[in-house]
């Protein structure tokens, strides 16, 4: 059988990454404001995207996590690895 879910239950593995490395931006950006940062590289999602994507809620496609790792100045792997 397939497993779509992390083994943690979550929906993704870069969300845990995803809200460190937006926390750690300067100036403080706020999940609103990352929205904004991606909304700009032109990927349409909002803050309550954002949020879900953090918290494992929601899934993350291969064009997603390209986006978000430009925008937080990271690669795909620092995003998927622990």
């Amino acid at each position: 059988m397939y497993k779509n879910k992390a083994e943690n239950g979550n929906n993704n593995l870069c969300g845990p990454k995803v809200k460190a490395l937006r926390e750690k931006l300067s100036p403080k950006t706020s999940q609103k404001k990352l929205a904004d940062m991606l909304q700009l590289a032109g990927l349409d999602v909002d803050k309550n995207a954002v949020q879900r994507i953090e918290s494992g809620q929601r899934f993350v496609t291969d064009i997603e996590l390209r986006t978000l790792a430009k925008v937080l100045h990271a690669s795909y792997e620092e995003l998927l690895n622990d």
